[in-house]
């Protein structure tokens, strides 16, 4: 399996692809690249930073962003069970990182160990959008990321950002210009289809169009559903639009200088695998990583990348992030997290198992007293078999039964582009409904 996907990253995938530096500058292959971190355990703007070379794999698997669930406690459990997938932060809004400029390790420090981590901004302010991204140089994320997809109330219903934004892709090429100049290291825009009725495939590539022509940005990570501004939850919108994935293989058609994620649906690691020997330059997961991380990210190395890991078992992943958590709670810090904070990334680790149900139990009981996650762990893991705990993931992951091979038969209309005056005119009209 290494040897086949190795094969196929050097005929599908662009040599000036991903884990290079000054990707978008001067677009030559390197196989190393460079970034700064600080000698202490987590990235900070209060400490001297010192060189060290890394070398990265391209992000053909990556973590979705998840507000209230990708912080650095649930990153530090997906390194540990996977070195090679990319992990993306919760979204930061620009705002709050140039009004809290003072305090900003509360909101972008970050285990060294983290990396290849992409930071997610939101905003509707290119000037705050800029200063952000600079500020965030300082703790050498590996790409910068702006949000254009999210549906949330609490982000496109307040100061027009997220999904509301594919509205105005001129603002999107012209945020994206500023901060990829105000930043090192690539560029990318997370985005929906579509937004209401404006989800023709022709808007979506006129969206991806504009914002290439105006920046540097050369990677979009799509969600393969339009996003429902009105009316419909955040989890509705993950569901009830219906996925078209034919217009993400319609992009890999058109735009064959640009690398395009695929986003949405995707529940099983074999599905990556299928979608990539389709021709997806990357794919990303979001709540099937969360709900059942050790099956989901427990076989990314090997499955995905062809990278023999070392042996993990659950009870071995449990000690490594017990010892993570705990210097946290060491640290008297203002915003310290609880033990119950610590732990919540934990509590998915025994999906479906036996003995799950009665550890959670146990867990809740122990979450109201213990100090600390070893004290927690030590109380309620009795609850499961050592088998569950020792043993090891092997063989091949779950086969997923659906397949892409009828998008041929599928795929839009081949995008001519257009004026963008014209699209730009219905942008602005829908902007003012």
């Amino acid at each position: 399996m290494k040897s086949a996907f190795r094969g196929f990253y050097t005929t599908t995938i662009p040599h000036n692809f991903y884990g290079l530096t000054n990707y978008y500058k001067n677009r030559t292959l390197i196989n190393r690249r460079k970034f700064q971190t600080p000698s202490c355990k987590f990235s900070s703007n209060h400490e001297k930073p010192i060189e060290r070379d890394r070398a990265y794999l391209p992000p053909w698997f990556s973590v979705a962003p998840m507000m209230d669930w990708t912080d650095n406690h649930f990153r530090t459990l997906a390194r540990i069970i996977s070195k090679h997938a990319w992990l993306y932060t919760e979204m930061v809004v620009a705002e709050t990182i140039v009004h809290q400029k003072d305090n900003l390790d509360r909101f972008l420090a970050f285990p060294a160990e983290q990396h290849p981590i992409v930071l997610q901004i939101g905003g509707s302010n290119i000037d705050n959008l800029a200063k952000a991204t600079e500020l965030a140089t300082a703790y050498s994320y590996d790409e910068i990321n702006l949000n254009c997809g999210c549906p949330s109330g609490r982000v496109a219903g307040h100061g027009c950002f997220g999904a509301r934004l594919m509205l105005d892709p001129e603002f999107v090429g012209d945020a994206m210009s500023a901060i990829a100049a105000s930043c090192s290291v690539p560029v990318s825009v997370k985005c929906r289809i579509g937004v209401d009725d404006h989800d023709s495939y022709e808007e979506l590539c006129k969206f991806v169009d504009t914002i290439v022509s105006k920046s540097p940005t050369r990677h979009f990570i799509i969600h393969s559903r339009k996003a429902l501004l009105n009316g419909i939850s955040p989890a509705a919108n993950r569901r009830v639009p219906p996925l078209k994935y034919e217009y993400y293989f319609g992009l890999l058609r058109d735009f064959p200088e640009v690398q395009f994620t695929l986003n949405g649906g995707v529940n099983f690691i074999d599905q990556v695998n299928v979608a990539m020997g389709q021709g997806a330059h990357g794919v990303m997961v979001g709540r099937a990583a969360y709900n059942n991380p050790w099956s989901t990210l427990g076989y990314v190395d090997s499955a995905v990348y062809g990278v023999k890991s070392d042996p993990l078992s659950r009870r071995l992943v449990l000690e490594k992030y017990q010892l993570y958590a705990d210097s946290v709670l060491e640290k008297d810090t203002p915003h310290r997290p609880s033990v119950r904070q610590l732990v919540k990334p934990l509590l998915n680790m025994f999906h479906s198992e036996p003995g799950n149900g009665l550890w959670k139990r146990e867990a809740d009981a122990a979450l109201r007293h213990c100090k600390t996650v070893k004290s927690f762990l030590e109380e309620t893991l009795d609850a499961l078999p050592d088998s569950v705990l020792d043993s090891q993931l092997s063989g091949d992951p779950l086969k997923w039964d659906g397949n892409f091979d009828n998008m041929e038969t599928l795929l839009p209309p081949k995008y001519t582009a257009g004026t963008k005056d014209e699209f730009k005119l219905h942008a602005c009209l829908a902007m003012s409904t």
